[in-house]
């Protein structure tokens, strides 16, 4: 299976923002791009399949979800998560994105306060300030092994601001890699609850967890706060689907999921495109064994790269890889400014992973690598880093 992912597939000139976008936005040329949470996978066979014979079928009129793509739903969460989600909570969105700003829109006013987790990925705050709302950061704290936990002493402190109305969840977090324990989890419910705050779980990650980490769904450990927990996930980050553009957003709550609902029609949002409905539906019922080998590649590429930085670049420090196939690195022990850096990337490297800052003031210094490509352009990137930072001395 590993043939597969080792194929490298030329994207350029397929309107691909991940490769026909990225010397525009990192103002380099011919760059390795590195960055955007997209692999440089196929998807896998079953969806093609799908697709193609939904092409074949010729008519591409309005579209709606049948019984068949929530069973699809219904019936992955069960199998993959143990999670037992009722037909009438999943509503769906374009993407994890747009549902995130309509929750926002729909159950916060303007100046409420929003709590995240800096370094957190990057769209947590354009959304909040972009809808005039404030961001309440809780940072995430590094550990004596460069791993992220939680601050729970300033979670608190956050949560009883009288402004606090939202928490967004990261669960795995982006970028940090962290799967979050059951007690954590059990933490930030409790948290939450004593402060009635509507606690929005990003789960968009939840299939693509490592090493006998194990994804734990909020729904499933929320007993009473359930209703005040709405949780986004989706087939893209799994199964490569983020052009598709769709994602399931889970209500349990009757009355915030007519709420949510409402926003959705209002926005015209509650229709598909001809094509969303298929891929997922073909993804959810025929991908997990793709993604099982998914899962063994990518923890292959990560434990390459600990150990080329290891051996090439030892003040590189690499965040231990839990969830998701993002590698989140350290660079700080070199001594570089922020331009700095860029500039060693993007103008002598000639690579471009996302640079930690845009996570928050927390991520200065650190860099994101997208994992989920051939070993080939992986191993290419880190040589081409390597001889940059050599250059240094």
């Amino acid at each position: 299976m590993s043939e597969i992912f080792n194929t490298v597939i030329d994207r350029k000139n397929t309107g691909s923002e991940k490769w026909d976008k990225v010397d525009q936005l990192f103002g380099g040329e011919n760059l390795l791009p590195l960055w955007i949470a997209d692999m440089d996978f196929r998807t896998p066979p079953e969806v093609i399949d799908a697709l193609s014979q939904k092409a074949e079928h010729g008519i591409f009129g309005y579209t709606s979800y049948m019984d068949s793509t929530y069973s699809s739903v219904i019936n992955w969460f069960s199998r993959r998560h143990g999670w037992k989600i009722e037909k009438e909570w999943i509503l769906f969105s374009p993407g994890v994105v747009p549902a995130i700003n309509i929750l926002i829109q729909t159950f916060t006013e303007l100046c409420d306060g929003i709590i995240i987790q800096r370094p957190v990925y990057h769209p947590f705050s354009r959304v909040i300030e972009n809808n005039r709302r404030r961001v309440l950061n809780n940072p995430l704290r590094q550990n004596k092994n460069g791993s992220y936990e939680i601050d729970f002493d300033n979670l608190i402190e956050q949560a009883k601001k009288p402004a606090a109305k939202m928490m967004i969840l990261c669960t795995p977090h982006n970028p940090a890699g962290r799967v979050w324990r059951e007690d954590e989890l059990r933490e930030i419910i409790r948290i939450c609850d004593e402060n009635n705050i509507l606690l929005v779980s990003d789960e968009i990650h939840c299939d693509l967890v490592f090493n006998g980490h194990r994804h734990i769904p909020l729904h499933t450990i929320a007993e009473g706060y359930s209703d005040n927990i709405i949780t986004c996930t989706a087939p893209s980050k799994t199964f490569n689907l983020a052009g598709v553009q769709i994602s399931n957003i889970i209500v349990p709550d009757k009355v915030k999921r007519n709420q949510f609902k409402n926003s959705l029609m209002k926005a015209g949002m509650l229709d598909p495109n001809s094509f969303a409905p298929v891929a997922m539906e073909a993804a959810y019922n025929h991908g997990g064994q793709w993604l099982d080998n998914l899962l063994i590649y990518i923890n292959e590429n990560f434990q390459f790269m600990k150990m080329f930085m290891s051996n090439e670049l030892s003040d590189a420090v690499v965040t231990d890889l839990q969830g998701t196939y993002l590698a989140w690195v350290d660079f700080r022990k070199y001594n570089l400014s922020t331009k700095e850096l860029d500039d060693l990337f993007i103008k002598k490297a000639g690579v471009a992973p996302s640079p930690g800052y845009i996570f928050g003031a927390e991520g200065a210094g650190f860099a994101r690598f997208n994992l989920a490509c051939p070993r080939s352009l992986l191993e290419d990137g880190l040589k081409r880093i390597a001889s940059a930072f050599g250059n240094l001395k």
